[in-house]
């Protein structure tokens, strides 16, 4: 904004405003600087090249997540999806942008929860109503598992022994493309934002997650007791998968998504410009 713009917002004078700049300038409170601007090939260049990435896309979002929707569905077409394709949905604030932005057609293709549900209220942890929609986009057919994501042990046999949450389990055996999300570690969100147990809270020193599946910025899996108790997609099977996209803008998850890459857990990226330049400055 203009200082004349600020000084209206204020209801101070533009005199008033230029003083306050300077003196935020002479305090280090604000800086001027010309960014090395990078164009968004270069770094889909080098996210491909250097981290051995299938596909990556990188846009201008202007802080808006769901201009990714655009990419992700470039990526989905090219994957290529069809008549009779397996689409494994993620959960996440990202992924819940990209998929309420709207996916296109695709007509056929199966959607389906790459976790079991979570007992919380938040939207972005809606992974079911996410698959719904997504399928809704795609001119596809969802279909669902009715089990919570992180049962005790005697309930997940049983949980999976149920014919119907056994068929769509099944189906992650097959998945062509996935959609999902990276997170930060717990320690690092919001304690309304996270449907973390006690034992994930204690993996406060990874460097993020997919599906819980929680990795180190080398892409080292890290242990903790629930991994072994989850209904979700498994590590191999991620790994299995021909293209799953992580969708994910903030400079704070750079060493999350490289590890999410380096695990082997992310095939492809869709990101913003800031956030491109903090993982490829990791590297």
């Amino acid at each position: 904004m203009s200082q004349v713009d600020i000084a209206k917002r204020l209801g101070l004078s533009a005199a008033t405003i230029s003083r306050l700049l300077q003196r935020a300038r002479a305090e280090g409170i604000v800086r001027i600087e010309i960014r090395d601007l990078v164009a968004p090939d270069e770094l889909v260049r080098d996210l491909k090249e250097r981290l051995g990435l299938k596909d990556a896309a990188v846009v201008e979002t202007g802080g808006m997540v769901d201009a990714l929707a655009a990419p992700v569905g470039e990526m989905l077409r090219a994957a290529p999806l069809r008549e009779g394709s397996v689409l494994a949905i993620g959960w996440g604030r990202a992924v819940r942008a990209v998929v309420e932005a709207g996916l296109p057609p695709i007509p056929g293709v199966l959607t389906v929860p790459a976790t079991g549900g979570m007992q919380q209220p938040a939207p972005h942890f809606q992974v079911s109503e996410f698959t719904r929609l997504a399928a809704r986009h795609l001119q596809g057919a969802p279909c669902f598992i009715h089990a919570p994501y992180l049962p005790t042990a005697a309930a997940r046999a049983a949980l999976l022994a149920d014919p119907t949450i056994a068929a769509g389990v099944a189906l992650w055996n097959r998945v062509d493309a996935a959609l999902v999300g990276i997170g930060l570690p717990h320690a690092k969100t919001a304690p309304d934002a996270s449907p973390a147990t006690p034992d994930e809270q204690a993996l406060a020193e990874v460097a993020g997650d997919v599906i819980r599946h929680y990795f180190d910025a080398a892409g080292q899996l890290a242990d903790w007791e629930g991994e072994r108790r989850m209904i979700a997609m498994s590590p191999d099977q991620l790994r299995r998968t021909p293209l799953v996209i992580g969708v994910a803008t903030g400079e704070a998850k750079a060493a999350a998504i490289l590890g999410a890459i380096r695990a082997g857990f992310v095939s492809a990226l869709a990101t913003d410009i800031r956030t491109a330049e903090a993982v490829l400055a990791l590297v």
